[in-house]
């Protein structure tokens, strides 16, 4: 077998998927609950720019997973196959975590790529399967990590030596770097690609990143106003944005929202596929929107969009934005109206939210009791 192959090489890749294949599990786990938040659940208003670092990072450490994956693989490969296949309950164990791990990483990996590029080549909802099998491949990590452990530590702890008190091998060492910088490459390079999404300044470089930063007012569009039905509605000069707080109720005109006092904000928009953008926003602060219909004694709001149906036409907004002075019923984007595809006639804007949450095309605002 070639030295380059060695245990001290997989255990080195292995760390570096380790801490990728973390940060995914991690920053997945937030992105989840800021979506679905279970009632412990509390995630802040501030930094704005939070949710873009963290769903970024996200995608940016599930590609860099990717060749780091298949280094792996190819390092271990003549083991796998390795007699006795089963043996004793130990190694039967680590056989079976391994299976899991890899096709369970697979799975995420592959699945999450295509989620970027909005690609869906299959039946399930992509958002629960994908949660649930990122707790089956950390999972089958953490199983594998605890049988590899005194594999790991042997490696680390004498890698360029093949026996204790034995000569290094040099050519065995020139092959095991080699194989460790081209690794350690490919993860850069990958990470570069994508990251163009998140970070502007590697936008020009970043071929893989699946949104270039352009659409109506320099902001990508995921849904148009066609895609969700509500062209003819939201154009209507009937339009009337209901807010609801205890028994009052009001409904303004799209014309009576622009005579309001008008607030400014620099707020990111950040997409659960990995991509954001700043934008300058300016509309009506919400908490200032409901104290001119009743006195706001905290709680949930509820956004509603003018959108007839779809998982997203309707958002739960938490006490710690709603009064978070960011946090707008936008009217404009980057100087002008809104665009017919970024909401018009107005849109929640809210930081620290990823963009499904960022109700458009809104016809009620209600304070949950």
């Amino acid at each position: 077998m070639s030295p380059a192959r060695s245990a001290a090489v997989a255990s080195r890749v292995g760390i570096a998927l380790g801490i990728a294949v973390t940060i995914c599990f991690v920053t997945g786990l937030i992105s989840h609950w800021v979506q679905h938040p279970p009632a412990w659940f509390w995630w802040p208003a501030n930094p704005v720019w939070l949710y873009r670092f963290t769903q970024g990072a996200h995608v940016v450490a599930g590609v860099v997973a990717i060749p780091l994956l298949l280094v792996k693989l190819w390092a271990v490969f003549p083991r796998l196959f390795a007699r006795p296949l089963i043996g004793n309950p130990l190694h039967l164990l680590e056989r079976g975590s391994i299976a899991v791990l890899v096709g369970s990483m697979i799975f995420q990996l592959i699945t999450g790529l295509f989620n970027t590029a909005q690609f869906y080549p299959w039946k399930f909802f992509f958002t629960t399967t994908h949660y649930a099998m990122a707790f089956v491949s950390f999972g089958a990590l953490a199983v594998h990590l605890a049988v590899k452990l005194p594999v790991v530590r042997s490696a680390l702890a004498r890698p360029d030596t093949s026996t204790a008190g034995s000569p290094p091998d040099e050519a065995g060492i020139a092959g095991r770097r080699s194989v460790l910088v081209a690794a350690g490459a490919a993860a850069v390079v990958a990470g570069v690609a994508i990251a163009g999404q998140t970070v502007p300044i590697l936008r020009r470089i970043s071929v893989l990143a699946p949104r270039s930063g352009d659409g109506p007012q320099g902001l990508p569009v995921n849904r148009t106003a066609n895609e969700a039905g509500v062209s003819e509605l939201a154009r209507s000069a009937g339009y009337r944005l209901q807010i609801i707080v205890g028994d009052r109720t009001h409904r303004f005109t799209y014309a009576e929202l622009v005579a309001l006092p008008q607030t400014e904000a620099e707020i990111p928009l950040a997409c659960v596929e990995g991509w954001s953008a700043s934008a300058h926003w300016s509309g009506i602060r919400v908490r200032d929107l409901l104290a001119a219909v009743g006195e706001y004694r905290g709680g949930d709001v509820e956004f509603r969009s003018l959108e007839p149906s779809g998982l997203y036409n309707r958002s739960l907004l938490p006490e710690t934005h709603v009064v978070d002075s960011a946090t707008l019923v936008a009217l404009r984007l980057n100087g002008e109206d809104l665009d017919l595809d970024h909401g018009y006639p107005c849109r929640l804007i809210a930081p620290t939210r990823p963009g499904v949450l960022q109700t458009k095309w809104l016809s009620a605002i209600e304070v949950q009791v």
